[in-house]
C-alpha cells in the first residue's frame, strides 16, 4: 500500500520545483546557507527539506507496519512506553565488590530497577587481580571479581530473583555467569526464574573493543555451549547482547554499527543452529546494544532500521516459527566517545540528548553516562545525575504518551531506509567474504572501522565537525568536579583478600575441578558449563579457569592490520 499515487507525487515534485525556483532562490540570494554541505555525524548528506517525494514506492503496510507487527520499524511493543517504560540501568561497578555493592543498594533505593556490573580490565582479559600484568589496573574500570567470594559479596543482601542483572562481559562470560548462578543456588534461588542478560559477544572484540582471550573458533564453541547450556537451565536469561555500542565506540559509522552487529547476530543464530538448536529456541533470548551518539535523528532512524533489517534477515535466513525470534530488543547507551574532558558539565547536555533519541528510537533499557566518565569511574553525584536524567525524560516530557512519534516524518522514513541500504550493502560483502569470522580474520571490519574514525578524526581536526569545548567555544580556564579515586590501597587489600580465598579453599576439589575443565575443553562432545560451574563452586578464579582453557585452546594474537 504505497502512500502516495504517482499523480499526487508529480503534483508534489512540480510543486518543490516551483518553491526552489521562486521562494528558496530568493532566500539565498538575501542569506546564502551556513555552509555548502550538511551531513550527519557519519557523514550521511542532509538533503535541505524532505517530502513525500523522497518515499517513492514507499509502502506503508510493508515498510512501516504497525508497533508490535512485522517488520517492527515502530517499535516491538503494540503500546511501546504506555504499557511499560524501558529499563533503567546504570553501568556500575568499580573498586572492591564491598564498594560496589553499597553502590547497587543505593541505587535500587533510589528507583533504578535493574543492575548493570561493570568489570575491571583484568576480568576482561582473563587475569586474576594477583597477576603481575594487573598491576594499576585492579578495580579502575570496573570492579574488581576474581572467584565466588567476590560474586557473594557483590550481591549480599540482594535477592537476584528480584532484580534483572545485566554482565558486561565477553570473552569470560561462562564464568561470570556461573559465578552469579552460584550466588542464586546459596540464596535457595531457582535458575529458571533469573532474569537478565549476559554481553558474551565475542565477533566485536575481535572487530572493535579488543578484550579477547582465545581465538575466534573455539570462542564460539564456548558460546554456543553457553547458549545450549542456558536454554535448557536458565531460560529467561538473554546468552547474548550483541554489541554495536563498542564498534560505533571504535569509531564506526552508524551504517556500519548496523551492519556489522547484525551481522554478527545472523553469525551466532547460524553457530547455534549447527550445534543442533533451532532458530527459535536461540533468536527470542537475543538481545542487542546500540550506541546513541549526538546526531539526534540519525540515531533514531538507526534503530528503526535496525528491527525493520533484523526482522527480514531472520525470516530470510532461518525462516522461524515463533514470531519473537524477527523481534529486535535492544540496551541503549549514551555515547562515551562524545564525552569530552574539556567543560565535563557539557556532558551532562549530551548525554540527555543522547538519551532522548534512543526514547524516541524504541529501546527497551537504557545506561545513560556520568558527566566525569572521561575522567574517571562515576562519582555518588554524577550517578545521580544520570539516573535522574532517565527519570526526568520518561516522567516529565510527555515522549512516552504515543508510540513511535515520528513514524512518518518524510525526514526520519527517508533517512531510515538511507541507513538500511547502506548497512545492507555491509551484509552483502560480508556473505561475498564467507561470513563475519573469515571477514575479521581479512580485517575488513577492522580496516572499514578505522577508514571512518580517521575521517571523522581529520573532519574535526578541520572544523568540519564540532565539539563544543573542545574546537570551537574553547575556555582557558578548566572546570573542576569532584571524581571517584580509586586507590593503590583498595587494590592491595582486594589482592590480600584473594590470597586468603586461595589458600583457605578446598585444594583436592579445586584441582579436580580444574583437571576435569581441561579434560572437557579437549572434547567437542563436551558441553563447558557444567565444569566450569563446578571449577566455580570450588572458588577456582577466573584467571586459573582461563588458563585452564589457554593450555587448549591457545590465545588469540591480533593480526595488526592497519
Amino acid at each position: 500500500m504505497s502512500l502516495y499515487s504517482r499523480e499526487e507525487l508529480k503534483k508534489i515534485i512540480d510543486s518543490k520545483e516551483h518553491w526552489t525556483a521562486e521562494d528558496l532562490a530568493k532566500t539565498l540570494a538575501r542569506m546564502p546557507e551556513r555552509q555548502s554541505r550538511f551531513t550527519t555525524i557519519s557523514d550521511v548528506e542532509i538533503d535541505r527539506v524532505y517530502s513525500p517525494a523522497d518515499l517513492e514506492g514507499f509502502d506503508y503496510e510493508k515498510d512501516l507496519g504497525w508497533p508490535g507487527k512485522f517488520p517492527y520499524t515502530r517499535g516491538v511493543h503494540p503500546t511501546g512506553y504506555r504499557g511499560k517504560p524501558w529499563t533503567i540501568r546504570l553501568f556500575s561497578g568499580f573498586g572492591t565488590p564491598e564498594q560496589t555493592n553499597k553502590r547497587y543498594r543505593h541505587l535500587l533505593s533510589q528507583g533504578q530497577d535493574g543492575l548493570s556490573v561493570a568489570f575491571h580490565l583484568p576480568n576482561l582479559m582473563g587475569r586474576d587481580s594477583d597477576d603481575p600484568r594487573s598491576r594499576g589496573e585492579v578495580g579502575r574500570c570496573g570492579v574488581a571479581m576474581d572467584t565466588l567470594r567476590d560474586m557473594e559479596t557483590l550481591f549480599d543482601g540482594i535477592t537476584l530473583e528480584k532484580i534483572t542483572t545485566s554482565m558486561t562481559t565477553n570473552a569470560p562470560a561462562a564464568i561470570m555467569l556461573s559465578m552469579y548462578l552460584a550466588v542464586a543456588e546459596k540464596q535457595g534461588g531457582d535458575w529458571k526464574k533469573l532474569g537478565g542478560t549476559t554481553q558474551n559477544d565475542i565477533l566485536k572484540e575481535y572487530i572493535a573493543q579488543k578484550t579477547w582471550i582465545f581465538p575466534p573458533r573455539p570462542s564460539m564453541r564456548i558460546f554456543t555451549d553457553f547458549v545450549t547450556f542456558c536454554t535448557e537451565a536458565v531460560p529467561k536469561w538473554n546468552t547474548i547482547s550483541i554489541s554495536g555500542y563498542h564498534i560505533r565506540e571504535a569509531g564506526s559509522t552508524a551504517a556500519q554499527e548496523l551492519a556489522f552487529t547484525l551481522y554478527d547476530g545472523l553469525e551466532y543464530v547460524k553457530y547455534c543452529v549447527q550445534a543442533g538448536l533451532s532458530v527459535d529456541q536461540v533468536a527470542p533470548r537475543f538481545s542487542f546494544f546500540f550506541n546513541a551518539h549526538s546526531d539526534f535523528f540519525e540515531e533514531i532512524a538507526k534503530y528503526r532500521a535496525a528491527r525493520r533489517m533484523w526482522a527480514r534477515l531472520v525470516t530470510e535466513r532461518f525462516q522461524p516459527k515463533d514470531e519473537r525470534s524477527r523481534i529486535l530488543r535492544f540496551h541503549t547507551q549514551t555515547a562515551g566517545c562524545s564525552l569530552t574532558a574539556q567543560q565535563p558539565l557539557n556532558n551532562i547536555v549530551r548525554t540527555a540528548i543522547q538519551a532522548l533519541s534512543g526514547v524516541l528510537g524504541g529501546t527497551q533499557s537504557m545506561h545513560t553516562n556520568s558527566m566525569d566518565e572521561t575522567l574517571a569511574l562515576p562519582s555518588d553525584e554524577a550517578v545521580m545525575v544520570a539516573l535522574r536524567t532517565q527519570q526526568i525524560i520518561q516522567e516529565e516530557t510527555g515522549v512516552t504518551n504515543t508510540v513511535d512519534p515520528l513514524g512518518g516524518s518524510f525526514f526520519i522514513e527517508s533517512l531510515t531506509n538511507e541507513l538500511e541500504e547502506e548497512a545492507m550493502d555491509y551484509v552483502r560483502r560480508l556473505d561475498e567474504l564467507g561470513g563475519m569470522i573469515p571477514a575479521i580474520e581479512k580485517g575488513f571490519p577492522q580496516q572499514e572501522i578505522h577508514k571512518a574514525a580517521l575521517h571523522y578524526h581529520r573532519q574535526c581536526e578541520q572544523n568540519e565537525k564540532i565539539m563544543v569545548g573542545v574546537n570551537k567555544y574553547v575556555q582557558e580556564e578548566t572546570q573542576k568536579i569532584p571524581l571517584l579515586e580509586i586507590t593503590d590501597k583498595d587494590e592491595k587489600a582486594h589482592v590480600e583478600h584473594l590470597r586468603k580465598v586461595k589458600t583457605s579453599r578446598d585444594a583436592a576439589r579445586h584441582k579436580k575441578a580444574l583437571d576435569d575443565l581441561s579434560t572437557a575443553a579437549k572434547r567437542t562432545d563436551k558441553n563447558l558449563m557444567p565444569p566450569i560451574l563446578d571449577a566455580v563452586r570450588a572458588y577456582a578464579s577466573v584467571g586459573e579457569i582461563c588458563d585452564t582453557l589457554r593450555g587448549v585452546f591457545g590465545e588469540y594474537r591480533d593480526p595488526g592490520m592497519y
